[in-house]
């Protein structure tokens, strides 16, 4: 277990007027941050549940709490309760401690702090939240947004890729794909399909086939609806390596959904928890070979369902670790697209806890900004193997962009960060102080105890609950 916690390589986020460190996460409920602050916190903010502590390291400056200034100098202590308004400015170091663990939700932004933010920007920064109100414009209870991008993304379908991907169209699908996200009503998709990303479960079998240790391999998939992938991932391992001892949890967070993954029978016609043909990407071998049929039923084979264990889990809970454990594969595939930024960021950070020191973590249809922000700040090393064919291997969510809140952009090789923005694999970094650490193999061989050599993301950005 780690009990010792060094300070990030890289700053965690990044403001205006600041920029921080993250440690941890902790096992306790609190989080540490350590801040350099330039010209200070850009907003005003309340939280609502969560108690802030501040401690001066060096510099000076002054917080504004309640609407009273309180100037601060090294040595001195901040304590600021919930409900109360706050901001800080100066030039200074600080420690920070939030206790709770910050939240999606906890804080709210009240207003601009005008020594970060002058009133020119400012006004200039509420212009842009125009767009914020055309997006919510209804006429005779109907969204002209939504008839807007229905006809944005008919024109689009009807285009070459050779046409879509040139940069002018490129920056108006980007637009698009902004007006999609910020007018969707999200919610949790019944589409999925056997087999669904070919490449992906490539690269599980090629992950598989370099691990030479002996123990059971453990996998984890979330999110696992009514259970094709999670059969779709036991095939790949027990075909591959039919001497190896798979442990492998299936969780989902409606009930409904699990008891279907158990059961592993799936009618011909698309039954009431999937809107989609679950078998269209799967050819007639392949379906003999994972399916035995009684009458109009698939059921899954024994040999491929046998010792899976199935969960009712939220994977957003602080307590899902404990439940569920540490797992040399985890793979969270298509249900953080459904929540917003803020969720599913701290949704993917309890995720990536649940992967052994140097395991592998497959995460796709996620916003990429928010899979590279968490990418960057836990440290997690991009596959590049078969990096471009797992992009491209989900259809669905090519043929959704950008005209919906899903859709995933085509890759982009100009731009400099681009292996960090479109790996969907990753592997966590190895942890010396793990008692479960176990001999880790990458998708390249295995790894080397320490950090040299990992790979972080260059993006900045910023944390309003700091």
């Amino acid at each position: 277990m780690q009990y010792v916690y060094t300070r990030p390589p890289s700053p965690s986020f990044e403001g205006r007027g600041l920029s921080g460190y993250t440690y941890g996460p902790l096992k306790q409920n609190l989080d540490v941050y350590y801040v350099e602050v330039e010209k200070g916190h850009d907003t005003f903010m309340v939280s609502d549940k969560i108690s802030r502590t501040y401690y001066v390291l060096s510099g000076c400056g002054y917080f504004v709490i309640a609407g009273r200034k309180y100037d601060v100098t090294p040595g001195v202590v901040v304590e600021v309760p919930p409900k109360l308004e706050y901001t800080y400015s100066g030039t200074m170091s600080l420690v920070a401690f939030s206790t709770p663990r910050a939240f999606p939700t906890n804080d709210t932004l009240t207003r601009w702090n005008p020594d970060v933010v002058p009133p020119p920007v400012a006004a200039l920064i509420g212009a842009r939240s125009a767009l914020s109100r055309l997006v919510r414009l209804r006429v005779f209870g109907k969204s002209p947004i939504n008839a807007y991008l229905r006809l944005n993304q008919a024109l689009w379908n009807k285009l070459p890729r050779v046409v879509t991907e040139t940069r002018p169209l490129r920056s108006y699908g980007f637009f698009l794909h902004r007006l999609a996200r910020m007018q969707a009503t999200r919610r949790q998709a019944l589409s999925t399909f056997f087999l669904r990303n070919r490449p992906q479960l490539h690269l599980i079998q090629r992950l598989v086939e370099r691990r030479t240790e002996t123990v059971p391999f453990s996998v984890a998939v979330l999110g696992c609806s009514i259970g094709a992938e999670a059969y779709s991932i036991a095939w790949t391992i027990r075909q591959t390596r039919p001497d190896r001892t798979l442990e492998l949890h299936a969780v989902d967070i409606s009930a409904e959904a699990v008891a279907a993954g158990r059961r592993g029978a799936y009618p011909l016609v698309a039954s009431g928890l999937s809107d989609t043909d679950i078998f269209e990407r799967m050819s007639g071998a392949e379906l003999e070979e994972v399916f035995d049929k009684d009458g109009d039923v698939f059921r899954i084979k024994e040999w491929i369902r046998e010792g899976i264990q199935w969960h009712v889990a939220d994977v957003g809970d602080p307590e899902a670790r404990d439940a569920l454990g540490r797992h040399d594969l985890v793979v969270a595939n298509n249900f953080l697209c459904h929540m917003g930024d803020s969720s599913a960021e701290a949704c993917l950070r309890n995720i990536g806890d649940l992967v052994h020191p140097g395991g592998h973590l497959l995460v796709s249809g996620v916003s990429l900004d928010v899979r590279a922000k968490v990418a960057k700040e836990l440290g997690w090393r991009p596959v590049d193997e078969l990096l471009q064919e797992i992009h491209e291997g989900d259809p669905c969510l090519r043929g959704l962009w950008p005209c919906h809140y899903a859709g995933l952009e085509a890759l982009d090789k100009s731009r400099p960060d681009w292996k960090q923005r479109y790996a969907a694999a990753f592997q966590a970094p190895p942890s010396l102080e793990d008692p479960d650490n176990r001999d880790q193999t990458s998708a390249r061989g295995p790894v080397r105890e320490g950090r040299e050599g990992w790979l972080t993301t260059e993006l900045a950005y910023a944390s309003p609950g700091t």
